[in-house]
């Protein structure tokens, strides 16, 4: 299985979590890969930080107004990009992007798009001297 594939099942099981309430472990398929569970536990481990970078960089919308769905892509790729070495930043930002056109409006993906390109250039840049 594809780790596009995988980063999808843990999309869809964050979402049914926040949705339904379940614990998101319970959500995801016995067959799931490690990569999948790695990165709902990560999530979930992470998930206050997370936020508070989503609620920084999503200028003009306070957590609450952003859909579930689009939370959870969120969510995967920030923790790739701040927990993840072995996926390059590039790759989080694009599956994100992805799955966002996949799976969400129209409008989602730019969204989505800035709000990792932001936090990712914010994570990357020198401090100044």
């Amino acid at each position: 299985m594809r780790r596009s594939d995988q980063r999808r099942a843990a999309v869809v099981a964050l979402y049914q979590s926040e949705v339904t309430g379940r614990p998101p472990l319970e959500l995801v398929e016995r067959t799931a890969r490690a990569f999948t569970r790695e990165i709902v536990e990560g999530v979930e481990r992470d998930r206050p930080d997370l936020d508070a970078v989503i609620e920084h960089y999503s200028v003009g919308w306070s957590l609450d107004r952003i859909a579930p769905l689009e939370k959870s892509i969120l969510r995967v790729a920030l923790h790739e990009l701040t927990s993840r070495p072995d996926v390059p930043p590039e790759v989080a930002i694009d599956e994100a992007v992805e799955a966002a056109k996949e799976l969400c409006s129209v409008e989602t993906p730019k969204f989505v798009n800035g709000v990792l390109g932001s936090a990712h250039r914010a994570a990357t840049e020198a401090p100044a001297q």
